[in-house]
């Protein structure tokens, strides 16, 4: 079953309490880490998540690096505060306060990593495909413009390959998204490629995922 925006408050917990739980964290959040913590192992420094959702990602994967500051971002602001909340509730030192990014707009992640230093990686989960392409557009000339000379982008979600669709449930996923916005829809992986290679990024890496999802890693073009 592909991921989506399935965000819900836990009845079981207080009115005031805003933390937001995602079913997908559940189902990926393990799967995500051990991608990620093979590039971040032994590293310092930086890294964004772009969409950062209800904060349950952010939150795990910086209870297991300490050694990483962590930048949670996203645009909606029931989702901030989420994040805000997760956060205080793990008392965890190495998450930034979340901050609401337009990822259309690639000035805004360049301005708020000025003075902050080049970034080790961007993280962004099951966000492009939830959005009209020029957000796709934004992130990556972001994400070039802001990665350190060994820095990574990471995008998970699903992804079609060689134009076609990897599973039955992601092409009746697919259908299901556009039907709602013509501009969403799940990317084809040569698509999002051609757009990275004309921002300065390879592709350097595809990861199998659970439910039929990918992780793509990018790198900063060589030579």
């Amino acid at each position: 079953m592909p991921d989506y925006g399935e965000f819900r408050n836990d009845s079981r917990r207080g009115a005031s309490d805003e933390r937001l739980d995602a079913a997908a964290f559940h189902r990926n959040h393990v799967a995500i880490w051990t991608v990620l913590e093979k590039f971040l192992r032994g590293k310092t420094g930086n890294v964004l998540e772009a969409g950062s959702g209800t904060g349950q990602h952010v939150v795990f994967f910086a209870r297991h690096s300490p050694s990483i500051t962590w930048w949670p971002t996203d645009l909606n602001d029931h989702h901030l505060r989420s994040i805000a909340a997760w956060t205080a509730h793990e008392n965890l030192a190495n998450v930034r306060p979340p901050q609401r990014i337009d990822l259309s707009n690639p000035c805004q992640l360049a301005e708020m990593n000025d003075g902050h230093g080049a970034l080790l990686a961007v993280f962004c989960a099951n966000v492009i495909h939830i959005a009209p392409w020029r957000v796709a557009e934004g992130l990556i000339a972001s994400a070039s413009h802001c990665l350190r000379p060994d820095g990574r982008l990471f995008l998970y979600g699903p992804f079609k390959r060689n134009g076609r669709h990897t599973a039955p449930s992601n092409e009746a996923f697919d259908a299901s998204l556009r039907n709602n916005n013509p501009e969403w829809g799940v990317r084809d992986v040569d698509e999002v490629a051609t757009l990275a290679q004309q921002n300065g990024l390879t592709l350097t890496d595809i990861t199998e995922m659970p439910a039929n999802n990918l992780i793509l890693a990018f790198e900063r073009n060589q030579g």
